[in-house]
């Protein structure tokens, strides 16, 4: 749920680019490739302009990139990458809300999440641990990046202001206490695995079931 532009290629081109996809996506991929399955399908909640999408699956085949938005012009965006990437691996996004209902993936052996929990309600993140407590195989994965607070102190000034931010246009949104979504995730049967701290103050989190 990053800042998004459109790439002003035309009246056509639906695609929309996010510079901070743009920034983030290479430590993202480390991580991702160091942990992830061989195979399976990998379900990216919140997908937003769909360059996460493009670029993992480029960089991650034979795995099957499956990725969702709730808002129908995010979806126009990823179809369109998709569309104009051409890649085999990377599946027809689905619209979801992740309070919803969720789709059932025989298949499925990961789920990653991008930016979210802090530009959402609480309840988002509720739902998001429960959907992958109960979907994901044994031994799956659940990673999610973005900015945390720890032990109740942001990370970085830059973190804390951004959280005024936040919570100044929604006060259901907020820089979540990693150790508040720890309890979450183990609640439904998630433990945490690996903690790894990226570029700008952002940490990517890898839980497993």
């Amino acid at each position: 749920m990053n800042s998004m532009d459109s790439l002003d290629q035309g009246d056509n081109d639906r695609r929309l680019s996010s510079p901070a996809a743009r920034r983030n996506r290479e430590p993202i991929l480390a991580v991702l490739r160091s942990t992830l399955p061989s195979a399976g399908r990998v379900l990216e909640i919140a997908s937003g302009s769909g360059e996460h999408a493009v670029y993992f699956a480029r960089h991650l085949a034979p795995l099957c990139w499956q990725p969702t938005d709730s808002s129908e012009t995010a979806l126009a965006s990823i179809a369109a990458w998709r569309e104009s990437e051409a890649l085999d691996n990377l599946a027809a996004p689905v619209r979801l809300d992740v309070t919803g209902r969720w789709p059932v993936l025989p298949d499925l052996a990961a789920m990653v999440c991008i930016n979210l929990l802090h530009i959402s309600p609480w309840a988002a993140s509720e739902a998001l641990f429960a959907a992958a407590g109960r979907q994901l195989p044994a031994g799956g994965v659940l990673i999610v990046y973005g900015p945390f607070r720890r032990h109740g102190e942001h990370t970085a000034p830059s973190n804390a202001a951004f959280d005024d931010d936040l919570r100044a246009r929604d006060p259901s949104w907020g820089i979540r206490d990693l150790e508040a979504v720890e309890r979450l995730a183990g609640y439904n049967g998630l433990k945490r695995d690996a903690v790894h701290e990226l570029p700008a103050n952002n940490l990517c989190v890898v839980w497993r079931r």
